[in-house]
């Protein structure tokens, strides 16, 4: 990845298959995979739901980014990043589905530039989409570079 999100996603942090009953079930598990990896504690991911109470981290093509609210920066122990592929889409709130969540933890403001990378990242409707189709741990790590890394690799 690049400079801003070098090293953020192992193979370990991607999930294929996931089942979520709702945003919020898909949300908590996001969470808890944070958790696994060894890059929150678990209080970080309540912080994660209330941040979408707050505001949807629904970013469109079918791509959430769950992370948490500025008060839950404290249990973060490492910048990383973990994905989750759902088998069913799952409405984030008027009707907007999605199937991959791309969860961040982050210390300090550096959530911004990795979101901000993120949404350059997914925003292209064909990268998404390749995304969704992904089989793999490394073609979603591949998937989540910019675009000029994404090529050399």
């Amino acid at each position: 990845m690049s400079d801003t999100a070098d090293g953020l996603l192992a193979e370990r942090a991607v999930r294929f298959g996931v089942q979520a009953a709702d945003r919020y079930d898909a949300v908590r598990q996001c969470g808890e995979l944070l958790v696994a990896i060894g890059a929150v504690t678990e209080d970080y991911v309540p912080a994660m739901r209330e941040r979408e109470d707050e505001i949807s981290t629904y970013i469109g093509a079918g791509v959430a980014i769950p992370h948490s609210t500025a008060a839950g920066k404290q249990y973060v122990r490492r910048d990383a990043l973990a994905v989750l592929r759902l088998t069913e889409p799952v409405d984030w709130g008027e009707g907007q589905l999605v199937s991959t969540c791309v969860a961040i933890a982050a210390l300090g403001d550096r959530h911004l530039d990795i979101l901000a990378e993120l949404a350059e990242v997914l925003m292209d409707p064909e990268r998404a989409e390749q995304l969704h189709r992904a089989t793999t741990a490394d073609e979603v790590i591949r998937l989540l570079q910019p675009a000029g890394e994404a090529e050399n690799v």
